[in-house]
């Protein structure tokens, strides 16, 4: 009955370091997970949350001018044919590429977190992180050099 009542306050799921079940999987689904603090696993924890929170701020962002670039927004004059005819495109690439850091950030994650519940964690990035963060560094410094090639041919 109690569940019924307080859906979003459940019991703390406590993670073995035997144990096979998935962390995330575990219901209820709202749950704290609880890990054993041996030397520096709370801190280890803490790194891996704030750079889950990195990937998501970096996903907001790249969203955030996603819709900027696709809606052509401009301050000063109106945007050339050329810009407007290159919004859509770079706009959804930079929406692709928000939810390409998104997913990365949130596999990154759980995979971690997974790895700590059986005390195998390795904190490092991989090939997948690796990739993801080369092809948006390439896409942000593409479009830079893109807007200032085209606002230079104006002048």
């Amino acid at each position: 009955m109690s569940r019924l009542l307080h859906p979003l306050s459940p019991h703390p799921i406590d993670l073995e370091p035997t144990s096979s079940t998935h962390p995330f999987l575990t219901a209820p689904f709202f749950s704290p997970l609880l890990f054993p603090n041996n030397s520096s696993d709370a801190r280890d924890h803490c790194a891996n949350e704030r750079t889950f929170l990195s990937w998501l701020r970096l996903s907001v962002y790249m969203a955030i001018v996603s819709v900027a670039i696709m809606i052509s927004f401009h301050l000063k004059n109106e945007p050339t044919h050329i810009e407007k005819m290159l919004a859509l495109p770079v706009g959804l690439l930079f929406w692709v590429l928000s939810f390409a850091c998104l997913a990365n950030g949130f596999a990154n994650y759980v995979k971690t977190v997974t790895k700590y519940g059986r005390r195998r964690a390795l904190v490092q990035s991989g090939w997948k992180t690796q990739i993801v963060f080369t092809v948006v560094s390439c896409a942000i410094v593409a479009v830079c050099v893109l807007l200032l090639s085209t606002n230079a041919k104006q002048r």
